[in-house]
């Protein structure tokens, strides 16, 4: 039985993070499309910062914005938990969690989103903003050094166990693939990473994902690359 409902946008990487979590806790739910840039008056009414996603409980209340969503799911007695670990070590997840929720949106993502995705979904006429996509271009590239990082020593972003940073890192690599613009060949740890990732059901539904628009590369949704 459903117990979920969610607000969303297919390319929305938040909305995805979401999913994934849902997912990985085995939890079931239905899909509310939603389009932010229309602003319209009823999803305002449910959310009035306009944005994605939004997560609606069987009792219909809402729980909205992705920290409180995540918080809120972590706080139910739902397995397996995606915050693991001592205080320590959960600090450190949600550190991770907060560097490609914020950081990697903020310097990739969202110019990525906006100038090769959007943009082609609203079939507008516009040419991208070159300067932008440069500099996304040149700033994933010490993102993935990161993950490398991270991967030294670890399956995962954070241990042995996937956690909320495996479920935002990959949902951010995997809006900028839609249109080919990860260098996989960059650092094979980070590319193996993401095909471990792939071959999870979490994020295997989403890569399944029609986005009007969008022709996607023939390795995006195959975890062998």
């Amino acid at each position: 039985m459903t117990t979920f409902r969610i607000y969303h946008f297919t390319t929305c990487p938040f909305s995805r993070t979401i999913r994934m979590c849902l997912k990985e806790k085995n939890q079931s739910f239905d899909m509310i499309s939603e389009k932010p840039w229309e602003h319209r008056e009823e999803f305002l009414m449910i959310n009035p910062a306009g944005t994605t996603p939004v997560l609606v409980l069987s009792n219909d209340s809402l729980i909205r914005g992705i920290y409180p969503t995540i918080e809120f799911l972590e706080e139910l007695d739902i397995q397996p938990k995606l915050l693991v670990g001592d205080a320590e070590n959960r600090a450190h997840i949600r550190f991770v969690f907060n560097w490609f929720t914020e950081k990697f949106y903020n310097e990739v993502t969202k110019y990525i989103l906006s100038e090769k995705i959007i943009s082609r979904i609203l079939y507008t006429e516009n040419s991208p903003n070159s300067t932008a996509i440069r500099a996304a271009k040149k700033n994933i590239m010490y993102h993935l050094d990161y993950i490398a990082y991270l991967l030294s020593n670890n399956t995962y972003l954070c241990g042995e166990k996937v956690t909320i940073g495996d479920c935002a890192a990959a949902a951010q690599l995997s809006v900028l693939d839609l249109v080919g613009d990860v260098p996989w060949e960059y650092n094979g740890k980070v590319k193996a990473w993401y095909a471990l990732m792939k071959s999870r059901p979490s994020l295997s539904a989403i890569l399944k994902d029609v986005v009007n628009g969008i022709l996607v590369p023939t390795h995006y949704t195959n975890p062998d690359f």
